[in-house]
């Protein structure tokens, strides 16, 4: 049987309490993920890892923008199109204004949500960026099998959110990496069995699993079961996790606590 695992942003900024977008209780996830991918070390056959990767400037952090007043907006200030047609919002530096108008836009007409600013997180080469050092930990000692963990990087091109680890949320044709990921999906499709955890359960982990199984056949989304003690999601944003479930369990998905799978 070739069981797979699809790991979704497991990285400081999300999991530990100090991070910069600390999402609550995923220190706990990650132990627990950590003590299953130890139990299940001879059965796994591949483990796919996504990295959020982000620049300081970036289209969704306080940086890229001014308010009326001239002042960065705050973290978790919502951007419509509308309010940068209205002047409400415009970009720092002059020259993004247009492709940045163009993004929002195309946010509003492709219906995945609202422009939403983050604080500055998993900054490419920082502490933040790293794995959680007990899920790593359980990945360096599956990797002594002479296996290798597939790191899958997202998010660096900063006109785009990259929410999903297979495509970015308005993709952009002058950039392969923001286009959808058809190998990834591919691989995961010879699988068996797609054990599915990672952070936010309310944001990367669904709009991953939602744009795999959009190009996956239905058939194939019965191959993938969440693992659902080990993805929590973000505060304020729990409803939008759990619809996410509701949805994905609707279309054939599995749902299975960390010591459950495969036991």
């Amino acid at each position: 049987m070739r069981v797979e695992l699809l790991l979704i942003d497991p990285q400081n900024d999300f999991c530990d309490p100090k991070g910069s977008l600390y999402v609550g209780g995923a220190e706990k996830d990650m132990e627990l993920l950590s003590q299953m991918v130890d139990r299940l070390v001879d059965k796994i056959f591949d483990i796919h890892v996504t990295l959020d990767s982000h620049h300081l400037v970036d289209i969704a952090h306080p940086i890229f923008w001014l308010d009326s007043n001239g002042n960065h907006p705050n973290p978790f200030t919502l951007i419509s199109a509308e309010d940068v047609d209205n002047g409400l919002f415009r970009t720092t530096n002059p020259q993004f204004q247009k492709r940045a108008t163009e993004y929002v836009n195309a946010l509003r007409d492709n219906s995945r949500y609202i422009l939403c600013i983050w604080p500055p997180h998993c900054m490419i080469g920082s502490w933040g960026y790293g794995v959680y050092p007990v899920l790593y930990k359980s990945l360096a000692k599956w990797e002594e099998k002479f296996a290798m963990v597939d790191y899958v990087t997202k998010g660096s091109n900063f006109y785009t959110e990259h929410y999903s680890a297979v495509q970015a949320d308005v993709p952009d044709p002058q950039d392969p990496g923001t286009m959808l990921n058809r190998g990834l999906i591919e691989t995961l499709e010879k699988a068996d069995i797609i054990g599915l955890s990672g952070e936010a359960l309310s944001h990367c982990v669904k709009f991953t699993v939602e744009d795999i199984a959009n190009n996956f056949g239905e058939e194939n989304i019965k191959k993938m079961i969440l693992i659902d003690d080990t993805s929590s999601s973000v505060t304020g944003f729990e409803e939008q996790g759990k619809e996410f479930v509701s949805n994905m369990l609707k279309r054939g998905m599995q749902i299975c606590k960390s010591t459950e799978f495969l036991a």
